[in-house]
């Protein structure tokens, strides 16, 4: 992988983010970073911020203050582990795959799977039990913003992250459980909506 080089700056930016997500789980807001390096305004932060997007350390996400995800592993977190990462409880906000929401990596071959995911999502709850997707089990992720009606997918919606099937008519979109105890979720326009990936598999172990 080609080196990614920051300034001095860029780095400090750089370095408030992994802490951020280090000791609270979640990235921190512009003004939180302008405070924390002591720079005048806000607009600095985002400078620094647009910056480091484009050197490909760091996504950002628009319609969220928190909307950054670390594209780089702080220098204390492994990162020659093979298999994939199981990812836990995701902070309300929080880029969903970063390190302070890895519980393991557990030593699963991506290429079992018929499309390779990125990661596995450890399910919470029983929405999804109609199609075999049970509480605590391992859900196989690739990264995705887009998606076709009826894909089972991980989205992000004001802030929480969910497992659900997606339908979509016209413009409209609805998020659809496979229990009848849940109601569908309708998705209206200028909700904080995203696609985080979709599902490719299911891993039903005591990992």
């Amino acid at each position: 992988m080609e080196e990614i080089r920051l300034t001095k700056a860029q780095q400090r930016v750089l370095d408030v983010i992994q802490e951020a997500l280090r000791q609270d789980g979640r990235p921190p807001t512009r003004a939180e970073i302008a405070d924390t390096l002591g720079f005048r305004s806000v607009n600095a932060a985002e400078s620094h911020l647009r910056a480091l997007e484009r050197r490909g350390a760091i996504r950002l996400q628009g319609g969220a203050s928190r909307g950054i995800q670390c594209l780089i592993p702080p220098d204390d977190q492994p990162s020659d582990e093979t298999g994939l990462p199981v990812i836990g409880k995701v902070a309300a906000g929080a880029p969903i795959d970063s390190i302070a929401h890895v519980e393991k990596t557990v030593p699963v071959q991506a290429e079992l799977f018929p499309d390779k995911p990125d990661y596995l999502l450890r399910v919470q709850g029983d929405s999804m039990m109609g199609v075999g997707i049970l509480d605590g089990d391992l859900l196989a992720v690739k990264k995705s913003e887009t998606a076709q009606s009826g894909d089972v997918v991980v989205a992000r919606l004001e802030g929480d992250v969910t497992v659900k099937r997606l339908e979509t008519t016209g413009d409209q979109c609805r998020l659809i459980a496979e229990n009848p105890a849940y109601a569908p979720i309708e998705v209206r326009p200028g909700d904080d909506f995203f696609i985080e990936g979709h599902a490719v598999g299911v891993i039903r172990t005591d990992l």
